[in-house]
């Protein structure tokens, strides 16, 4: 199998040096576009490293599109996914495991904003119950991969990135036990 190192830097769009969100992993940058022989055939392929699993992949520059991998998100679009963890905790009443592989598809989609509403969904303030291991799992699983997106479109570091995420959580509507009774305690609160 020959591998051969291509000369352009771009293709469909996309070119070396440049990051991009791979729905399935995240974001990884675009090392190379590498030329390789299958079966007899041509493939053209980009070579994606993914820094923090410290994983590499080749993609088909062919089916770059079809498996839904993007650009970076623009900075107003990270401001609407900021919005969205601000927003309140919205848990469909269904079993767990419903609920759970809705929300690992939502992770895989590679879309920021269906990622920010299972951070927002999943979060959970201090003077909440706690969660269980399996929504804790996919708690983090969301965190970590809107916080390297931000942390990309941003230039900013992971953890700067999880702390803007957290700063917006907690700017949202009060969590727990009183959320779930606020009728008038809210409205009283506001008058005073």
């Amino acid at each position: 199998m020959a591998t051969q190192q291509k000369k352009t830097a771009a293709r469909n769009g996309f070119k070396t040096t440049e990051y991009i969100v791979y729905p399935a992993h995240g974001v990884g940058q675009i090392v190379a576009i590498e030329e390789q022989e299958v079966a007899g055939h041509k493939l053209e392929l980009f070579v994606i490293d993914f820094q923090k699993d410290k994983m590499r992949l080749k993609v088909p520059v062919a089916k770059a599109a079809t498996i839904g991998m993007r650009k970076l998100s623009e900075t107003d679009y990270v401001d609407r996914a900021l919005k969205v963890v601000q927003g309140r905790a919205r848990v469909k009443r269904t079993m767990w495991s419903r609920r759970a592989q809705e929300y690992d598809a939502k992770i895989n989609s590679g879309d920021l904003i269906s990622i920010a509403e299972v951070v927002r969904d999943l979060y959970r303030a201090d003077n909440q119950p706690e969660q269980s291991y399996s929504e804790r799992q996919l708690y983090e699983a969301a965190l970590d991969r809107m916080a390297r997106e931000i942390a990309a479109v941003n230039r900013m570091s992971d953890t700067e990135a999880v702390r803007l995420i957290e700063t917006n959580l907690n700017k949202g509507p009060r969590r727990g036990v009183k959320a779930d009774n606020e009728g008038d305690d809210t409205e009283q609160e506001v008058a005073a």
